[in-house]
């Protein structure tokens, strides 16, 4: 089936536009890039990050680029910002179903489930 994500600025109130992401495969400490995106104007990517036959049962890591988007959208962040990154660890036990990984995030705070 597929992957897809979702970010959402609960600071401002709308989709993070413009944020930049990145999708590791993970195995122990290790991870392997498989592809860096920026979210369009729905906090989304452009196309699902694994679709169909592509998604594999395995471990992976979505990485978004939370300080960069806000100091980019005029947000004073103190030095060292409290966010700089989040990086989301997660498992895919079953490849036959959808999975989600929405994020919404303000320059302090962050959550996530495992939408549908």
């Amino acid at each position: 089936m597929e992957l897809t994500t979702h970010v959402l600025d609960t600071m401002h109130g709308c989709p993070a536009q413009g944020m930049a992401a990145a999708l590791y495969a993970t195995r122990g400490d290790s991870a392997t890039l498989i592809q860096q995106f920026t979210l369009n104007h729905d906090g989304r990517s452009a196309r699902p990050l694994f679709a169909d036959a592509d998604l594999q049962v395995g471990t992976y890591r979505l990485v978004f680029e939370v300080a960069a988007y806000f100091k980019a959208r005029g947000v004073v962040l103190p030095e060292p910002n409290f966010l700089n990154r989040v990086s989301l660890d997660f498992g895919v036990a079953h490849a036959d179903q959808h999975y989600h990984v929405p994020l919404l995030v303000s320059p302090w705070s962050y959550s996530t489930y495992r939408g549908s």
